[in-house]
């Protein structure tokens, strides 16, 4: 029995190249892919970005996982548990709509948001221009 890949959309450590990327992805990611999401990203003084819901582009890469099970590595890096109420976990797993650089849709893939006033409580500087480009963990 195969199973169905599993795509997410990365903004920050998880990007190729990024803080988390070689424990995370490297040798489980089949396929990556620069695309958009909408949303507002901000700069988290905690070396690490968060996304909220908006409609503004926020610059990343799909990663496409062979493995399904990758998601519970991934939900306990993000602070995410499905049983926790939204307040209690760090970001959220949502489903997100992806585009490429000519606006036209991807299709849907997961992500992991936080809410503006979470990232704004925790110090973060919005990014007008979608792009997170630190690459450490403090």
């Amino acid at each position: 029995m195969t199973s169905t890949p599993l795509s997410v959309f990365v903004y920050g450590t998880l990007k190729p190249g990024g803080f988390y990327y070689k424990e995370y992805c490297e040798g489980r990611v089949i396929k990556s892919y620069e695309a958009i999401a909408l949303g507002q990203l901000y700069d988290l003084p905690l070396g690490y970005p968060a996304m909220a819901a908006g409609n503004d582009p926020v610059w990343g890469y799909v990663l496409v996982f062979e493995d399904p099970d990758v998601l519970k590595d991934l939900d306990e890096l993000e602070g995410y548990e499905p049983q926790r109420s939204p307040d209690e976990n760090e970001y959220e797993r949502v489903w997100v709509e992806v585009f490429d650089h000519h606006q036209q849709s991807l299709g849907f893939v997961w992500t992991y948001i936080m809410t503006a006033e979470k990232a704004l409580a925790l110090g973060g500087v919005l990014l007008p221009e979608g792009i997170w480009i630190h690459q450490s963990i403090l």
